[in-house]
Protein backbone atom coordinates (compact mmCIF):
# COMPACT_ATOMS: atom_id res chain seq x y z
CA UNK A 1 0.00 0.00 0.00
CA UNK A 2 1.32 3.72 -0.75
CA UNK A 3 0.84 6.26 1.43
CA UNK A 4 -0.29 9.72 0.59
CA UNK A 5 1.73 12.77 1.60
CA UNK A 6 -0.84 16.16 2.51
CA UNK A 7 2.36 18.75 2.02
CA UNK A 8 2.98 17.08 -1.21
CA UNK A 9 -0.20 17.24 -2.47
CA UNK A 10 -1.03 20.64 -1.47
CA UNK A 11 2.40 21.85 -3.55
CA UNK A 12 -0.07 22.97 -5.88
CA UNK A 13 -3.17 23.78 -4.12
CA UNK A 14 -4.52 26.56 -6.14
CA UNK A 15 -4.28 24.62 -8.79
CA UNK A 16 -6.27 21.49 -7.50
CA UNK A 17 -8.76 23.55 -5.95
CA UNK A 18 -10.06 25.56 -9.24
CA UNK A 19 -11.95 22.33 -10.21
CA UNK A 20 -13.60 21.84 -7.49
CA UNK A 21 -14.81 25.13 -6.93
CA UNK A 22 -16.14 24.91 -10.58
CA UNK A 23 -17.35 21.67 -9.37
CA UNK A 24 -19.66 23.79 -6.39
CA UNK A 25 -20.57 25.82 -8.31
CA UNK A 26 -22.73 24.00 -10.33
CA UNK A 27 -24.67 22.55 -8.07
CA UNK A 28 -27.70 23.73 -7.54
CA UNK A 29 -29.76 24.82 -4.18
CA UNK A 30 -32.70 22.33 -3.39
CA UNK A 31 -36.03 23.29 -4.54
CA UNK A 32 -38.05 23.79 -1.17
CA UNK A 33 -35.41 22.43 1.50
CA UNK A 34 -32.36 23.66 3.15
CA UNK A 35 -29.14 21.41 2.57
CA UNK A 36 -28.72 19.16 6.16
CA UNK A 37 -25.90 16.95 5.14
CA UNK A 38 -23.26 16.80 2.73
CA UNK A 39 -20.88 13.85 2.44
CA UNK A 40 -17.06 14.43 0.94
CA UNK A 41 -15.89 10.88 -0.49
CA UNK A 42 -12.10 10.97 -1.10
CA UNK A 43 -11.66 14.20 1.32
CA UNK A 44 -8.08 14.18 1.20
CA UNK A 45 -6.65 16.62 3.31
CA UNK A 46 -9.84 18.33 3.77
CA UNK A 47 -8.39 21.78 2.49
CA UNK A 48 -11.90 21.16 -0.21
CA UNK A 49 -14.48 20.00 2.33
CA UNK A 50 -14.09 23.31 4.24
CA UNK A 51 -15.89 24.79 1.31
CA UNK A 52 -18.40 22.72 1.38
CA UNK A 53 -19.18 23.68 5.26
CA UNK A 54 -19.33 27.57 4.13
CA UNK A 55 -21.48 26.91 1.22
CA UNK A 56 -24.45 25.06 3.33
CA UNK A 57 -23.44 26.54 6.54
CA UNK A 58 -25.27 24.51 9.21
CA UNK A 59 -25.24 21.24 7.76
CA UNK A 60 -23.24 18.06 8.79
CA UNK A 61 -20.33 17.96 6.76
CA UNK A 62 -18.79 14.40 6.61
CA UNK A 63 -15.25 13.53 4.96
CA UNK A 64 -14.01 10.23 3.84
CA UNK A 65 -10.70 9.36 2.96
CA UNK A 66 -8.77 5.99 2.51
CA UNK A 67 -5.43 7.50 3.78
CA UNK A 68 -5.35 7.73 8.05
CA UNK A 69 -2.45 10.79 6.63
CA UNK A 70 -4.90 12.98 4.92
CA UNK A 71 -7.72 12.16 7.39
CA UNK A 72 -5.31 13.29 10.01
CA UNK A 73 -4.11 16.92 8.15
CA UNK A 74 -8.21 17.15 7.59
CA UNK A 75 -9.00 17.17 11.27
CA UNK A 76 -6.07 19.68 12.13
CA UNK A 77 -7.13 21.57 10.12
CA UNK A 78 -11.13 22.05 10.93
CA UNK A 79 -9.84 22.22 14.47
CA UNK A 80 -8.82 25.60 13.55
CA UNK A 81 -12.48 26.08 12.47
CA UNK A 82 -14.62 26.50 15.42
CA UNK A 83 -18.06 25.81 14.78
CA UNK A 84 -17.39 24.13 11.03
CA UNK A 85 -19.70 20.88 11.30
CA UNK A 86 -16.73 19.06 9.89
CA UNK A 87 -16.13 15.56 10.50
CA UNK A 88 -13.91 13.08 9.16
CA UNK A 89 -13.14 9.27 8.76
CA UNK A 90 -11.04 7.05 7.96
CA UNK A 91 -12.75 4.65 5.14
CA UNK A 92 -12.36 2.93 1.72
CA UNK A 93 -15.26 4.55 0.06
CA UNK A 94 -16.50 1.24 -1.35
CA UNK A 95 -16.83 0.27 2.34
CA UNK A 96 -18.15 3.10 3.21
CA UNK A 97 -20.78 2.56 0.60
CA UNK A 98 -21.38 -0.90 1.82
CA UNK A 99 -21.70 -0.13 5.34
CA UNK A 100 -23.79 2.72 4.52
CA UNK A 101 -26.61 0.69 2.72
CA UNK A 102 -27.90 -0.60 5.60
CA UNK A 103 -29.15 1.96 6.35
CA UNK A 104 -30.36 2.73 2.88
CA UNK A 105 -34.28 2.56 4.42
CA UNK A 106 -34.12 5.94 6.31
CA UNK A 107 -33.84 8.89 3.66
CA UNK A 108 -33.21 10.98 6.59
CA UNK A 109 -29.45 9.53 6.85
CA UNK A 110 -28.78 9.96 3.29
CA UNK A 111 -26.76 13.28 2.70
CA UNK A 112 -28.46 15.66 0.62
CA UNK A 113 -25.08 16.22 -1.73
CA UNK A 114 -22.55 13.55 -2.20
CA UNK A 115 -18.97 14.74 -3.57
CA UNK A 116 -16.22 12.83 -4.82
CA UNK A 117 -13.57 14.85 -6.20
CA UNK A 118 -10.42 13.42 -8.03
CA UNK A 119 -10.52 10.21 -6.17
CA UNK A 120 -13.39 7.95 -8.48
CA UNK A 121 -10.13 7.29 -11.19
CA UNK A 122 -8.33 5.28 -8.18
CA UNK A 123 -10.72 3.04 -7.60
CA UNK A 124 -10.94 0.23 -10.20
CA UNK A 125 -14.14 -0.64 -12.19
CA UNK A 126 -15.62 2.43 -10.46
CA UNK A 127 -18.40 2.86 -12.71
CA UNK A 128 -20.02 -0.15 -11.14
CA UNK A 129 -19.97 1.82 -7.93
CA UNK A 130 -22.24 4.44 -9.58
CA UNK A 131 -25.66 2.91 -8.67
CA UNK A 132 -24.58 2.90 -5.01
CA UNK A 133 -23.39 6.53 -4.75
CA UNK A 134 -26.76 7.21 -6.67
CA UNK A 135 -28.65 5.05 -4.05
CA UNK A 136 -26.56 6.90 -1.24
CA UNK A 137 -28.04 10.73 -2.23
CA UNK A 138 -31.39 11.88 -0.41
CA UNK A 139 -34.36 11.78 -2.60
CA UNK A 140 -34.41 15.10 -5.21
CA UNK A 141 -30.39 15.75 -3.65
CA UNK A 142 -27.09 15.48 -5.78
CA UNK A 143 -24.59 13.72 -7.16
CA UNK A 144 -21.08 15.31 -7.72
CA UNK A 145 -18.64 13.94 -9.57
CA UNK A 146 -14.71 15.02 -10.80
CA UNK A 147 -12.09 13.12 -11.65
CA UNK A 148 -9.21 14.03 -14.50
CA UNK A 149 -9.56 12.98 -17.68
CA UNK A 150 -6.00 13.33 -18.77
CA UNK A 151 -4.89 9.86 -19.07
CA UNK A 152 -3.90 9.80 -22.59
CA UNK A 153 -1.48 12.63 -22.10
CA UNK A 154 2.71 12.43 -21.34
CA UNK A 155 2.66 13.17 -17.56
CA UNK A 156 0.59 9.77 -17.61
CA UNK A 157 2.00 7.61 -20.81
CA UNK A 158 6.09 8.35 -19.72
CA UNK A 159 5.09 7.08 -16.30
CA UNK A 160 3.80 4.05 -17.30
CA UNK A 161 5.84 3.48 -20.47
CA UNK A 162 9.15 3.59 -17.77
CA UNK A 163 7.83 1.61 -15.29
CA UNK A 164 7.48 -1.66 -17.66
CA UNK A 165 10.76 -1.20 -18.40
CA UNK A 166 13.22 -3.17 -16.94
CA UNK A 167 14.65 -3.13 -14.44
CA UNK A 168 11.33 -1.59 -12.77
CA UNK A 169 8.85 -3.51 -14.64
CA UNK A 170 9.83 -6.12 -11.27
CA UNK A 171 8.64 -3.85 -8.79
CA UNK A 172 6.21 -1.64 -10.64
CA UNK A 173 3.80 -4.44 -12.25
CA UNK A 174 0.31 -4.34 -10.27
CA UNK A 175 0.99 -0.96 -8.50
CA UNK A 176 -2.14 1.34 -8.68
CA UNK A 177 -2.57 3.53 -11.10
CA UNK A 178 -5.16 6.06 -12.21
CA UNK A 179 -7.86 5.74 -14.42
CA UNK A 180 -11.09 7.50 -15.50
CA UNK A 181 -13.51 7.90 -18.33
CA UNK A 182 -14.88 10.86 -20.38
CA UNK A 183 -17.76 13.28 -18.95
CA UNK A 184 -20.04 11.59 -21.73
CA UNK A 185 -19.55 8.16 -20.46
CA UNK A 186 -20.47 9.51 -16.88
CA UNK A 187 -23.56 11.60 -18.15
CA UNK A 188 -25.02 8.07 -19.95
CA UNK A 189 -24.44 6.02 -16.87
CA UNK A 190 -26.23 8.30 -14.57
CA UNK A 191 -28.97 9.07 -16.91
CA UNK A 192 -29.65 5.24 -17.12
CA UNK A 193 -29.81 5.30 -13.43
CA UNK A 194 -32.99 7.85 -14.11
CA UNK A 195 -30.43 11.17 -12.64
CA UNK A 196 -30.80 14.29 -14.14
CA UNK A 197 -27.60 15.00 -15.22
CA UNK A 198 -25.38 18.02 -16.00
CA UNK A 199 -21.80 16.84 -17.63
CA UNK A 200 -18.91 18.77 -19.30
CA UNK A 201 -15.42 18.67 -19.65
CA UNK A 202 -12.38 21.30 -18.91
CA UNK A 203 -9.00 21.30 -20.08
CA UNK A 204 -7.08 23.26 -17.75
CA UNK A 205 -4.06 25.28 -18.75
CA UNK A 206 -1.66 25.66 -15.65
CA UNK A 207 1.72 27.52 -15.89
CA UNK A 208 3.72 25.75 -13.69
CA UNK A 209 7.28 27.06 -12.46
CA UNK A 210 10.64 25.32 -13.08
CA UNK A 211 11.79 22.43 -16.00
CA UNK A 212 10.44 19.28 -13.76
CA UNK A 213 7.42 21.30 -12.51
CA UNK A 214 5.35 18.57 -14.37
CA UNK A 215 7.63 15.74 -12.05
CA UNK A 216 6.99 17.53 -8.89
CA UNK A 217 2.77 17.60 -9.68
CA UNK A 218 2.61 14.15 -10.83
CA UNK A 219 4.78 12.86 -7.88
CA UNK A 220 2.52 13.97 -5.26
CA UNK A 221 -0.51 12.73 -7.28
CA UNK A 222 -0.03 10.00 -10.00
CA UNK A 223 3.18 9.13 -10.28
CA UNK A 224 3.18 8.56 -6.14
CA UNK A 225 2.12 4.79 -5.81
CA UNK A 226 5.33 3.77 -8.71
CA UNK A 227 8.03 5.66 -7.00
CA UNK A 228 6.92 3.80 -3.87
CA UNK A 229 7.00 0.60 -5.07
CA UNK A 230 10.72 1.32 -5.91
CA UNK A 231 13.62 0.60 -3.59
CA UNK A 232 16.17 3.14 -2.89
CA UNK A 233 18.83 3.96 -5.18
CA UNK A 234 16.12 2.52 -8.23
CA UNK A 235 13.38 4.73 -7.31
CA UNK A 236 16.36 7.87 -7.50
CA UNK A 237 17.39 6.35 -10.87
CA UNK A 238 13.89 5.97 -12.17
CA UNK A 239 12.97 9.67 -11.26
CA UNK A 240 15.63 11.47 -12.62
CA UNK A 241 14.72 9.57 -16.28
CA UNK A 242 11.21 10.50 -15.93
CA UNK A 243 12.26 13.96 -15.16
CA UNK A 244 14.47 13.65 -18.02
CA UNK A 245 11.11 12.66 -20.81
CA UNK A 246 9.10 15.18 -19.14
CA UNK A 247 11.31 17.68 -20.08
CA UNK A 248 11.35 16.64 -23.44
CA UNK A 249 7.90 16.29 -23.66
CA UNK A 250 7.07 19.75 -21.36
CA UNK A 251 9.63 22.18 -22.63
CA UNK A 252 9.94 24.88 -20.65
CA UNK A 253 9.84 28.70 -21.64
CA UNK A 254 11.13 31.20 -20.01
CA UNK A 255 11.20 29.16 -16.97
CA UNK A 256 7.67 28.25 -17.07
CA UNK A 257 6.04 24.92 -18.39
CA UNK A 258 2.73 24.27 -19.47
CA UNK A 259 0.88 21.54 -18.04
CA UNK A 260 -2.45 20.94 -19.93
CA UNK A 261 -4.88 19.30 -17.77
CA UNK A 262 -8.49 17.78 -18.87
CA UNK A 263 -10.99 17.10 -16.22
CA UNK A 264 -14.69 15.57 -16.57
CA UNK A 265 -17.80 16.28 -14.64
CA UNK A 266 -20.56 15.70 -14.06
CA UNK A 267 -23.28 17.00 -11.01
CA UNK A 268 -26.56 14.50 -10.86
CA UNK A 269 -29.93 14.99 -9.55
CA UNK A 270 -31.08 11.79 -8.09
CA UNK A 271 -34.82 10.90 -8.38
CA UNK A 272 -36.93 12.25 -6.18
Amino acid sequence: MHAWDPTAYLSYADERTRPFVELLARVPDLPGRAVSSVADLGCGPGHLTGLLARRWPGARVHGVDASAEMVAAARDRAGGREGSGETYEVADLRDWLAAAAEDAGDAGERPDVLVTNATLQWVPDHLALLPALVGRVAPGGHLAIGVPANFGEPSHVLREELAAEAPYAAHTTGVASPWAPGAATYLAALQDLGCEVDAWETTYLHVLEGPDAVFEWISGTGARPTLQALPDGLREEYAEELRRRLRAAYPARRGRVVLPFRRAFAVAQVPA
